[in-house]
């Protein structure tokens, strides 16, 4: 499949053979999945560990994987392919991200009934005025101004707190330390010490919840395992939270970030998208599409030999879905690497596919959809305020984005 073109060279073998690989343009793939349209599956070393891990990319592939019962999102495997330096907490610490079923299903249900559509829709009002705050803010301070500290995060948090029940003093808290778990800087001591910060907290915080429950995530939560009669321990509860508070806020503020960025830089679609409220919807499935902030962020490990693809992927071998070369699949989507607001749709595979289809989809389309129809009426002459080229891109990190964005008006 065809990749498109940056302006680096032809990898070498070397390159070729440790991953991840790097963007040189934060919208476009790496140099090196040009690779991909003659081994679609291929092998590669993760760089950190040294463990040999198929890569799976295009749509149809990755689709097929992802509903493959064969397969498993457990961290506890030995060849779960983490590509960063991972502290040994991130294979025992972790929710229904890195569950199979049945345990999957038992937990995520726990937290499901926050994030159905209704209860989302209802979120509307508390969310738009958490933008407009935001914004106001942003407006009163001197510009340049890093809209990725001013507004990008600020909203998402705001909001995963309240939904938490987490107090407004310690939203910066999580900010930072939420930067740290997911970051592609960060070493594996940072990690770890800002696993111990936030679980040391989490830990009170339920212990709240279970003396005064309130309306709010955590407690519903507490409540479905009551009801049902099951036990659970606490630290079930601290690592949902976890989850929720990192997936929550990182994701949808780095899109908030690379989304504006790719508005910005181009500047005929944005034109399109102020002309046309009702643009807003497919505009946003688009950007989620043309970016895919969690391209590297879906490993997974085989049970059995699967055969796919015209390859034999070993029983226990570690696995990784390039979700960008699904997004970008010229099979699936004509002119893949143009930025085409009008074609958005769902169908993508932004927010992954099959039983661990991100639970927060539709609280994240909301949000940017406040955003993006806000931001560019409250600030019509919005624009970088430098280069687009000089501003640092979080290269290896579980989600990508960029470190910040300087705009000015």
């Amino acid at each position: 499949m065809s990749m498109g073109t940056t302006s680096s060279p032809t990898p070498t073998p070397a390159a070729e053979e440790t991953f991840p690989w790097e963007r040189v343009c934060p919208f476009q793939p790496p140099q090196s999945y040009e690779l991909f349209q003659t081994e679609p599956i291929r092998q590669v070393t993760l760089r950190d560990s040294g463990l040999r891990t198929w890569l799976v990319t295009g749509y149809h592939n990755i689709r097929l994987l992802l509903t493959d019962p064969r397969i498993s999102a457990s961290r506890k495997h030995a060849n779960f392919p983490f590509y960063f330096h991972a502290p040994p907490e991130f294979r025992t610490e972790t929710s229904f991200i890195g569950y199979d079923e049945p345990d999957h299903g038992q937990t995520r249900g726990k937290a499901a009934v926050t994030f159905t559509n209704r209860r989302v829709k209802m979120l509307r009002e508390q969310i738009e005025q958490i933008t407009d705050d935001a914004i106001a803010a942003m407006l009163q301070m001197t510009p340049p101004v890093d809209m990725h500290f001013a507004l990008s995060l600020r909203v998402p948090m705001t909001v995963i707190c309240i939904l938490l029940g987490i107090p407004e003093d310690k939203h910066e808290f999580f900010q930072e330390n939420g930067t740290v778990l997911l970051g592609g800087i960060a070493t594996m001591e940072q990690r770890q010490a800002a696993l111990v910060d936030v679980n040391e907290y989490l830990y009170e915080l339920v212990a709240l919840k279970e003396r005064e429950p309130g309306d709010d995530l955590l407690s519903r939560a507490i409540a479905e395992y009551r009801n049902a009669g099951q036990s659970y321990e606490q630290r079930d509860l601290v690592n949902l939270c976890r989850l929720l508070m990192n997936g929550g806020h990182e994701t949808t503020a780095s899109m908030i970030s690379l989304g504006t960025a790719a508005l910005l830089e181009h500047p005929e679609q944005l034109a399109l998208l102020k002309a046309d409220d009702s643009l807003i919807d497919p505009a946003v499935e688009e950007l989620i599409r043309y970016l895919t902030i969690g391209d590297i962020a879906v490993p997974r490990v085989a049970l059995e030999d699967i055969e796919i693809g015209g390859v034999t992927i070993g029983k226990g071998d570690g696995i990784l879905c390039l979700v960008l070369t699904g997004n970008r699949d010229p099979e699936v989507y004509d002119n893949p690497n143009d930025l085409i607001l009008s074609r958005g749709k769902r169908g993508h595979l932004g927010f992954g596919h099959g039983l661990h289809y991100c639970i927060g989809a539709d609280l994240a389309r909301l949000e940017l959809q406040i955003v993006w129809s806000k931001l560019f009426k409250a600030i019509p002459t919005l624009r970088l305020a430098k280069p687009f080229e000089e501003m640092g891109s979080k290269e290896r990190a579980v989600i990508y984005g960029l470190w910040g964005l300087p705009v000015t008006w």
